[in-house]
């Protein structure tokens, strides 16, 4: 698997605000134009390393950034990607 996720997003102004948000939190980022594969409705996208997935989507999620999907590259097409599990994060 490649080393970088791709976050896609359906509107710029929810990229760029998620490009801030990163950015303030020293994540290293790429913004990029969105994969012609991954329909989207909005044209950029961001790249972060893979190391980093846990602490950018809790940042998406705490601040209700809008994105289209969490995406990585394989081979020659990008495919969703869907995080393993972590355990102790079901309700009681």
């Amino acid at each position: 698997m490649n080393n970088k996720i791709l976050i896609a997003f359906d509107s710029t102004q929810q990229a760029l605000r998620a490009e801030m948000l990163l950015e303030y939190a020293d994540i290293e980022i790429d913004t990029r134009p969105t994969p012609k594969e991954i329909t989207a409705g909005c044209a950029l996208s961001i790249d972060i390393p893979h190391k980093d997935f846990q602490t950018v989507s809790k940042i998406i999620s705490h601040e209700k950034v809008e994105i289209k999907g969490y995406y990585y590259k394989r081979i020659d097409k990008y495919e969703l990607y869907t995080p393993p599990m972590v355990e102790g994060n079901g309700g009681e």
